[in-house]
């Protein structure tokens, strides 16, 4: 017998941005994010230029939110 598994559940995907460097730049990430994904949890740490996202979306849809919000993602890593 065979199970299957659902693997579209949320799933941790984390960027290198550039160009966040206050709050402002943190809750205009997260907004853009959240529009998205309304469920979606973010972290960033600006000191390293990281955001952190626990999401059900792609990781294209994410880069394509956070690009638009007028930041450059570098690059990616996810699960």
């Amino acid at each position: 017998m065979r199970t299957i598994v659902d693997l579209k559940g949320p799933k941790m995907t984390e960027f290198e941005v550039q160009g966040m460097s206050c709050q402002h730049c943190v809750g205009a990430v997260t907004r853009a994010i959240q529009e998205v994904d309304p469920s979606a949890q973010v972290r960033i740490d600006l000191e390293r230029g990281k955001v952190a996202v626990e999401s059900s979306q792609s990781a294209e849809a994410l880069k394509e939110a956070i690009d638009e919000a007028g930041y450059t993602v570098v690059s990616s890593a996810g699960a």
